[in-house]
C-alpha cells in the first residue's frame, strides 16, 4: 500500500496526538442503528492501528439519540479498555455523568456552545445557563478524579446566527476552562472556516490564559477546507487533532455536509511532513474499508478510497 513521501515541513510539531471520534461522533447521526459488536468491534481494530485516544460513546438520552442507546453495553463490552483514560464518553448533564460512573468511566466531555440559538436548540438551554449546567458536572467529574474535556461548537460560524465573532468563542471557551475542564476542543461544527479565521480564534484563546498544549481543534470538511484549517493550526503551536475514521459523521445543519475530517487524510498530511502520530495508515485504512462494509457505503475518506481501489 502507497504511503506518502516525507518532506519535513518547518514551523510544525514533532508529534500529534490525534483524538479519535468516529465511534461516537461519527456513528451518531447514522439513521440505521448500528449493532453494538460491531461498534466494539470497531474500536478494537482503532486500537490494533495504533490510536490512543478513542471517544466511544454517550450516555445521551436514548430519546434523543437511539444510536447511543447501547452505551452501557458497548463499555461493558470493552471491558477494561473502555474504562481507560484514554477513552472518554461525552455526557450531557449530570445524570449523564452519574451513569458514566456507574460503569467506571475515568474520562469524560461535555458539550458547549459558542452561540444562543445552537445552545437552546442543542443542550435546551441558554448561552449563559450552559455554564450553571455544566458546573456541577466538571465539579463532581473532578471530584471522583476524572478527566475533562470540554468542546465548543460553532466557533466559526452558525446556521442560524451567521459569522461568530472570534471573541465570543473565546469569552465561552474561558469561561469552560476555568470550570476545570482538562481540555478545551474548538469545533467548526458546520466547517465554514477558513485559515485566518482559526488563526484569530487559537491567537485570542493563548492571549486569555489558555495552554496551547491544552487545545485541540475539530474541523468539519463541508467546504473542503479541514486539513488547510488543521495545518493553521499545527503552525501555530497546536498538537491535538480532532479526527474520524474514514470521515464518518455530519452536519445535520448544513447542506452537502460531508462530516468531521477524515482520520486516514489527516494521517497522509501529517505522515507526509514527517510528524510522528504512532498510527498505521495502511491499518486505518482497512479498518475504514472493513466499517464501510458494515454501513453498506463507500468511505467518505478521498485516502480510503485512493488506497482501498489500489489495494
Amino acid at each position: 500500500m502507497r504511503t506518502p513521501q516525507v518532506d519535513r515541513g518547518t514551523g510544525l510539531p514533532e508529534r500529534v496526538r490525534i483524538y479519535e471520534v468516529g465511534v461516537r461522533d461519527g456513528l451518531q447521526n447514522e439513521k440505521n442503528l448500528v449493532p453494538v459488536e460491531v461498534k466494539a468491534e470497531f474500536v478494537r481494530r482503532l486500537e490494533q492501528a495504533g490510536i490512543e485516544v478513542i471517544e466511544t460513546t454517550s450516555f445521551v438520552s436514548p430519546k434523543w439519540v437511539p444510536q447511543l442507546a447501547d452505551a452501557g453495553d458497548l463499555l461493558d463490552r470493552l471491558g477494561e479498555s473502555g474504562r481507560s483514560p484514554h477513552r472518554p464518553v461525552l455526557v450531557p448533564n449530570m445524570k449523564g455523568l452519574e451513569r458514566a460512573l456507574e460503569r467506571g468511566v475515568t474520562s469524560i466531555a461535555i458539550f458547549g456552545s459558542a452561540t444562543e440559538t445552537f445552545a437552546q436548540k442543542n443542550l435546551n438551554s441558554t448561552l449563559e445557563s450552559q455554564f450553571d449546567m455544566f458546573a456541577p458536572v466538571v465539579e463532581k467529574a473532578k471530584a471522583e478524579g476524572l478527566w475533562v474535556r470540554c468542546y465548543v461548537s460553532m466557533c466559526f460560524g452558525d446556521p442560524w446566527e451567521g459569522d461568530v465573532a472570534p471573541s465570543q468563542v473565546v469569552e465561552v471557551a474561558k469561561r469552560l476552562m476555568d470550570l476545570g475542564c482538562d481540555e478545551l476542543s474548538i469545533g467548526d461544527t458546520i466547517g465554514v472556516a477558513t485559515p485566518g479565521q482559526v488563526e484569530e480564534v487559537i491567537d485570542g484563546l493563548v492571549e486569555a490564559g489558555i495552554d496551547l498544549d491544552r487545545i485541540a481543534v475539530h474541523f468539519h470538511d463541508t467546504y473542503g477546507q479541514a486539513l488547510s484549517n488543521t495545518l493553521t493550526a499545527l503552525r501555530k503551536g497546536v498538537t491535538i487533532v480532532d479526527s474520524s475514521a474514514g470521515g464518518l459523521g455530519g452536519c445535520p445543519y448544513a447542506k452537502s455536509a460531508t462530516g468531521n475530517l477524515a482520520t486516514e487524510d489527516l494521517l497522509w498530511m501529517l505522515h507526509g511532513l514527517g510528524i510522528e502520530t504512532g498510527i498505521d495508515l495502511p491499518a486505518m485504512v482497512e479498518t475504514s474499508m472493513w466499517m464501510s462494509e458494515q454501513l453498506g457505503r463507500p468511505s467518505a475518506s478521498s485516502v480510503v478510497r485512493a488506497l482501498g481501489t489500489a489495494s
